[in-house]
């Protein structure tokens, strides 16, 4: 089904996006995700009605509607999560037109999200997230650049940095302060702490990289001086899991997974955690909780007397 929607609609869509990058500082990811989410959505209406609805039209969308849309979207292979998530943009397009318009967007917010099981992050063994920067330190040819694959997977252990926010950082970052302020997803500003042992790696790799430190430069420079690419982080990661029998889930992000999951585990408070980790909504920090759980339990399995 190709995409297609009367214009009122589509114009409603596009003031929708701009309130949402203008007063609520949606990344571009996100505002992709939502377009995509929505246009999918207003399509499905036009054929499945056989007509082009405008904004009065969409005002009278009514349960079995949202039922057919949301039977369609599994249809063409969308997986439960994917439809939830869908379900959650045309929800809030919906809020939103119905406050613009002055309508009753009950049958629309009513509808429920299909269940599904969310999946934990896997994070590291303290042990294990240790080797891993000690192997990534190894197993460049060049010095500089195996000093700069530890820098940066020491700032995503140590510092709970997302892979972009590590490798957003320009020269004037250096040298890192005991503070390190980060601009996350959304635009949002967050500060967070930098240990020791960070600031050492990164000041290891800019004693040995060819490349000094230019302000409005990337820090992390590639092998020809451009801006490092998450892809060879990535690579190196696989190759130091690898060369140390860990398992697939062993990737960059993991390790941000396991600085939060290990700072709980040392009573961390979760609102804290959640402000280092720069997400807008404690539920997603929550995950963790879930996480240090199932550890317990698996250790309690294996420790307890069996009758």
């Amino acid at each position: 089904m190709g995409i297609g929607f009367s214009p009122a609609a589509g114009d409603a869509l596009l003031a929708w996006l701009d309130h949402l990058r203008a007063l609520d500082g949606a990344s571009a990811n996100t505002l992709s995700a939502y377009r995509s989410d929505v246009a999918w959505f207003l399509s499905f209406l036009h054929e499945h009605h056989g007509e082009s609805l405008g904004l009065a039209r969409l005002a009278t969308i009514t349960q079995p509607d949202m039922r057919a849309w949301m039977a369609h979207e599994r249809g063409r292979g969308l997986s439960a999560r994917s439809l939830a998530r869908a379900l959650s943009s045309v929800k809030n397009f919906m809020r939103w037109l119905a406050e613009r318009e002055g309508f009753d967007p009950t049958h629309v917010l009513a509808a429920r999200a299909p269940k599904y099981t969310r999946k934990l992050p896997r994070p590291l063994t303290e042990e294990a997230a240790r080797a891993v920067i000690e192997q990534v330190d190894l197993q460049a040819s060049e010095p500089w650049i195996a000093a700069r694959d530890a820098a940066v997977v020491t700032l995503l252990y140590g510092c709970g940095l997302r892979v972009s926010e590590a490798l957003g950082l320009t020269g004037e970052a250096h040298p890192l302060p005991e503070v390190l302020r980060i601009r996350g997803k959304g635009d949002k500003e967050r500060l967070v702490p930098v240990l020791p042992a960070a600031r050492e790696a990164v000041a290891a790799y800019v004693a040995s990289c060819p490349y000094p430190p230019t302000p409005g430069e990337a820090l992390f420079r590639g092998a020809r001086g451009g801006p490092l690419s998450r892809r060879l982080i990535a690579r190196a990661m696989e190759r130091a899991r690898m060369s140390l029998g860990l398992p697939a889930t062993a990737t960059p992000h993991a390790l941000r997974h396991s600085f939060a999951t290990h700072l709980l585990s040392a009573g961390g408070d979760l609102r804290a955690i959640q402000e280092l980790l720069g997400h807008a909504s404690l539920s997603t920090t929550q995950i963790y909780t879930a996480v240090d759980a199932t550890r317990i339990m698996e250790v309690y399995r294996a420790a307890h007397p069996r009758a």
